[in-house]
C-alpha cells in the first residue's frame, strides 16, 4: 500500500495562530519559536491601545489646579492671585505634555487611522491636528515676595527636576561666561543625568529684568552681549528646540561629550523685580486719562496694582524684545508683603522659619520659644529694611547667634526664650536652666 507524503513536514508555523509560512506574508523565526506578520500587527495594535489608555490615565492623575493651589498654600503665604495663575498654567502645561504623548502613541499604533484620508481623519477627530502651544510664565514683583520660592514649590508639587539659574551670569554665545546651554546642562544634572526626565522639568530664570536692553531703543553700536544678545539666545530653547548640551564643561570645549534634549516640554518660569516698570505702566495709563496722569500717585495707586495692569508694550518699553515677550504669555504680578504676611511666614507654613530653628535646638534637647512680640518685631524690622521675606532669616540668625554658640555646650539649659528686646539686640535671649547656673554670656532665668 502506498505511503501518503505530506509536503508540510518541517514547515515552521506561527506559535500564536498556527498558520504555516506559506499562509502568511512573513514569518519571523526565533530560537524554537516563530511569529507571523499578522500576529505582530495585532500585538502592535493591542500595545498601542494600552499605551493610549495609560496616557489618558496619566492626564487624569495630574494634580488639578485646586490641588496645586492647596500645596502652594501649605508653603507660601499670601499671593493668592499669583498662586491661582500659576496653578492653572502649570496644570495646562503638563496636561499638554500628556495630550501630545497620547497623540504620538495613537499615530504610531492605530492602523485604522492610517488607512483614512486626511479629510476623513479631520471628520473623525476635528482637533487631532491641533498643536497646543507652551505657556511659559513671567513673574513680576519686588525682592523678597516669594518668586523663587513659588517656583521651587511648584516643582515639588509636580515632582519634576527643577533648577534655578541667574540671568545675569549668561552671555551671548561666543563670549566669555555661561551660555544658554549651561541652563539645560544644570537641569540634566538635577535629573541625575536622565535626559528624558529632564525634558519634563522646570527651569526658573531669576533676574530676567537684568538682561533688558539698556534703554527702550537699541542706541548702542556695540553688541549687548549680556542683554539683548542673551534674550536672542534664549528665544529658541524657551520656545522649544532640540539642543546639543555638553555633559560636562562648556560648549567651547569641542572634545566634550554632548547629549540632545528637546526643550518643547520644559516649563520656563522667569522672574524679576522690574524696577521702574510701574512708572512705565503709570505713564501709559495716564496718557489715556485725558490729563489726569499725575493723579495716579495722588490717588495712592500702589506698585502692585500698576504691575497687575502690565501689557506687552510696557515690557517692550522696559527693554525686553517683542519676540521674547511673546514666548512668556502668562504674566503674573506678586504683591508686596505687609507686616501680617511676614508674621505668618514666620509661623504658619509647613517649613516656617521658627519651626526650622526649633528643630535645630531640639537636637540639643533644648526648647526654643519665640514670644508674640518677638515675632512682631522681626517682621517690623524686615519691613523697615525693605528686604521682604528674604531678610527674616538674617534677623533670626543675628538674634540667636550667641545662643547657638553657647547652648550646645551646656547640658543644664532646657529652654531659650526670644523676646522683642533680644531681637532689638538690647540683650541676649533668656536662658532657662534646670537648677544650676553656668558661665554663659547670656542672661538667664532660673527654671
Amino acid at each position: 500500500m502506498g505511503r501518503v507524503i505530506s509536503y508540510n513536514d518541517g514547515m515552521q508555523r506561527c506559535a500564536f495562530c498556527g498558520k504555516g509560512e506559506r499562509e502568511v506574508n512573513r514569518l519571523v523565526a526565533g530560537a524554537g519559536v516563530a511569529i507571523c506578520d499578522e500576529c505582530v500587527a495585532l500585538c502592535v495594535e493591542i500595545i498601542a491601545d494600552e499605551q493610549a489608555k495609560d496616557a489618558k490615565l496619566e492626564v487624569m492623575k495630574l494634580p488639578r489646579p485646586a490641588q496645586i493651589h492647596a500645596v502652594l498654600d501649605e508653603y507660601v503665604i499670601g499671593q493668592e492671585a499669583a498662586k491661582r495663575t500659576l496653578s492653572v498654567a502649570v496644570y495646562n502645561h503638563f496636561k499638554r505634555i500628556e495630550i501630545e504623548k497620547a497623540r504620538r502613541t495613537r499615530q504610531k499604533g492605530d492602523d485604522g487611522d492610517a488607512m483614512l484620508t486626511p479629510a476623513a481623519r479631520r471628520i473623525a477627530d476635528p482637533d487631532n491636528d491641533v498643536d497646543v502651544a507652551k505657556s511659559n510664565i513671567l513673574m513680576l514683583g519686588p525682592t523678597g515676595v516669594g518668586k523663587t520660592y513659588l517656583a521651587q514649590t511648584l516643582a515639588k508639587a509636580m515632582r519634576v527636576p527643577f533648577v534655578i539659574v541667574d540671568a545675569t551670569t549668561l552671555t551671548e554665545a561666543g563670549y566669555v561666561g555661561d551660555d544658554v546651554e549651561t541652563v539645560l546642562q544644570r537641569l540634566i544634572q538635577a535629573a541625575d543625568g536622565d535626559v528624558s526626565r529632564a525634558s519634563h522639568g522646570i527651569i526658573y530664570i531669576d533676574e530676567i529684568d537684568k538682561i533688558a536692553r539698556k534703554s527702550g531703543e537699541n542706541t548702542s553700536v556695540t553688541r549687548d552681549v549680556s542683554g539683548e544678545g542673551v534674550q536672542q539666545a534664549l528665544l529658541k530653547i524657551i520656545e522649544g528646540t532640540v539642543a546639543n548640551v555638553p555633559v560636562e564643561g562648556a560648549r567651547k570645549h569641542r572634545e566634550a561629550e554632548s547629549v540632545q534634549i528637546d526643550t518643547r516640554d520644559i516649563l520656563f518660569i522667569c522672574g524679576g523685580a522690574f524696577v521702574g516698570l510701574d512708572e512705565i505702566v503709570a505713564d501709559r495709563l495716564g496718557r489715556r486719562t485725558s490729563g489726569f496722569g499725575a493723579s495716579w500717585r495722588a490717588r495712592g495707586v500702589d506698585r502692585a496694582a500698576l504691575l497687575a495692569q502690565v501689557c506687552a508694550d510696557d515690557l517692550e518699553d522696559f527693554g525686553l524684545l517683542p519676540e521674547f515677550i511673546g514666548r512668556l504669555p502668562v504674566v503674573t504680578a506678586l504683591d508686596e508683603l505687609d507686616a501680617d504676611d511676614l508674621k505668618a511666614i514666620l509661623t504658619k507654613p509647613a517649613n516656617a522659619l521658627t519651626r526650622q530653628y526649633r528643630k535645630l535646638f531640639a537636637v540639643d534637647g533644648v526648647t526654643l520659644t519665640f514670644t508674640d512680640d518677638a515675632i512682631d518685631r522681626i517682621a517690623r524690622i524686615a519691613l523697615e529694611r525693605g528686604t521682604g521675606a528674604r531678610g527674616l532669616r538674617s534677623i533670626i540668625e543675628r538674634t540667636l547667634e550667641d545662643a547657638m554658640y553657647d547652648v550646645p555646650g551646656d547640658d543644664a539649659v532646657s529652654e531659650v526664650i526670644v523676646d522683642a528686646e533680644a531681637v532689638d539686640g538690647a540683650r541676649g535671649p533668656r536662658i532657662v536652666a534646670d537648677g544650676r547656673r553656668t558661665a554663659l554670656r547670656l542672661e538667664r532665668t532660673s527654671a
